[in-house]
């Protein structure tokens, strides 16, 4: 069930969509500076601290899911809050800080950069900057997922991205509800013959706790592949 508070955000424009679970010390710093550039959503996810009370006096539009979903779920009811308020595009951003949204102006110009807009631009990481643990998973997570789809795929995990109202909308039928469904996005986007273009992001990690469990992301990251794998197989017919 989810409920939601916030003034209308203009009709037609590009918005930040913001899932959030238990970011209530940082999600108002993310929001703030990311309303500076965008209208934003912000989607708590079962969050049991200030989350919602925090983004909505920071400025941002502000939707309540309980009970906690999975950052999946919460990125599809975001996109469908964006969508029926006409958004053209989405740019989706983390709400723990480790994505800086003084950078969303380079998506908006990549998007803006030729006639032919891509339909999903992701921001792509410096691996080189990550702790070991996490820099030997992104580049063994890179190398499995580029041989799924046949491409090279520099960084599939990143959650900074601007995905085409089309796009959105074509993930909308996904069951995938944790980090698998950015994953699958471009997926989606391979399978549509979609156009991926990338940015250069920072690489921000400041002692976080990561949210993922080490055994589970590898199990739930191998069947998404193989999932991949076969989807992009059976269009290539």
């Amino acid at each position: 069930m989810a409920s939601s508070s916030a003034p209308d955000e203009p009709r037609g424009a590009i918005v930040a969509v913001i899932p959030a679970h238990n970011e209530g010390l940082r999600i108002g710093a993310v929001v703030r500076e990311a309303t500076r550039h965008l209208g934003v959503i912000v989607v708590d996810d079962g969050s049991t601290d200030g989350t919602a009370a925090a983004a909505r006096e920071a400025g941002a539009s502000v939707i309540e899911q309980r009970p906690n979903q999975g950052k999946g779920a919460a990125l599809r009811t975001g996109f469908r809050r964006a969508l029926a308020e006409g958004a053209t595009g989405i740019v989706t951003l983390d709400g723990d800080g480790q994505h800086d949204p003084a950078e969303i102006p380079r998506f908006l110009a990549a998007d803006a950069a030729s006639g032919d807009r891509p339909d999903l631009i992701i921001g792509r990481r410096d691996f080189r900057r990550m702790p070991p643990s996490r820099r030997l998973a992104n580049e063994l997570g890179r190398l499995a997922f580029s041989w799924a789809v046949g491409r090279g795929i520099p960084d599939n995990q990143s959650g900074f991205r601007l995905i085409s109202r089309h796009l959105a909308a074509a993930t909308l039928a996904s069951d995938e509800a944790g980090f698998e469904f950015e994953v699958e996005v471009i997926t989606t986007c391979i399978r549509r013959r979609g156009r991926i273009a990338w940015v250069p992001i920072r690489t921000i990690y400041a002692g976080e706790t990561s949210h993922i469990r080490p055994i589970h992301h590898f199990v739930h990251f191998l069947r998404i592949c193989l999932r991949a794998r076969r989807a992009v197989r059976d269009e290539r017919g």
